[in-house]
Formats: C-alpha cells, structure tokens, sequence
C-alpha cells in the first residue's frame, strides 16, 4: 500500500506578469484631467529595503458606481487598476478619492506563495483597523500627502513592514 502524497504548495508567482496581464490604461482609474483625481506612487520593497523590480499591484478603489473592474464607466472612470513595478521598485496609479478613508491594494511578487492585501489610508483617521494596531504599525498603512497626490511605500517584510490583512 503507497502513502498518499503530501500536499503542496502554491507555486511562486512570477516574475512574468509582462506577458499576460497589461492591458491599456491599467494604472489609470480615471483619466487625466478627470476632477479630483489624485496620483497615489511609491515603491515596492523587499526585506532588505532592496527595490521588487517585478512585482505587479493591484488597486480597488470601491467607490459606489465605480466598480466596473476592467471595463470604464462613464467618463472613462473604474473601480480597479494594475499596475507593474519598474526596475527601481516605483509605482503610480492616478485614480478618485475613495468614498471611505482608504483604497485597497494587492500585491503580487516572486516569494510569495499567495498575494497579499493591505489598505492605503489617506489620513491617519479614527478607523476599527487602525484603532486595533499599536503607533508603529499603523503607520505602515498611512499614505504621506504630496502636491496632487500622495506616495506610499510596501515593504514585504522586515523593519517596517507593511501591514497586510487575511482575506
């Protein structure tokens, strides 16, 4: 009688997002000029705080009306946008203000067995999450104001590490 063979794990992802998963305007959520769009960038970073050259991002925006995944709403407007990293780790989305005070964002990167989620809060508001998390951490989800947008670093693992939500 054989023994059953041990489950396995979810293979590793990437890097080659490349070829199969841009699509036209997959970082804009909204077009340019659209009225208060904010561009939301920064960077992906590994343990080492070494730049993930080839991970790809996901952004949802959730706003009521706007939910349309790929496909553009009215006025070229969607709930959702991709974007992949460049070789030095960066990012940008340009996208509306969400309806409540954070956007959710998914990462996907080589080394991780799953992808992982986390929230992007545009102010350091009164929220259950963040109420939940000691000083340090939370302000690992707290996106940093610049002129027309805002910059928000993920690092994966390691001091400072992003904090990411079971889903």
């Amino acid at each position: 009688m054989t023994s059953p063979l041990p489950p396995t794990p979810s293979q590793t992802v990437g890097p080659f997002f490349a070829h199969g998963l841009p699509y036209e305007q997959d970082w804009e959520l909204v077009p340019e000029g659209h009225p208060g769009a904010i561009t939301l960038s920064g960077r992906v970073l590994d343990g080492a705080g070494e730049p993930v050259p080839d991970a790809l991002l996901e952004l949802w925006l959730g706003r009521d009306g706007d939910r349309g995944a790929l496909r553009r709403g009215e006025g070229g407007v969607s709930g959702f946008g991709r974007c992949a990293t460049a070789p030095d780790g960066s990012y940008r989305f340009r996208t509306a203000r969400p309806d409540g005070p954070y956007l959710s964002l998914q990462v996907f990167a080589r080394g991780l067995l799953r992808s992982v989620l986390t929230r992007v809060y545009l102010k350091d508001v009164p929220d259950p999450l963040l109420d939940g998390l000691d000083p340090g951490r939370r302000s690992t989800l707290i996106a940093t104001e610049l002129a027309g947008g805002y910059t928000f670093d993920v690092r994966l693992q390691g001091t400072g590490e992003t904090v990411f939500l079971d889903f």
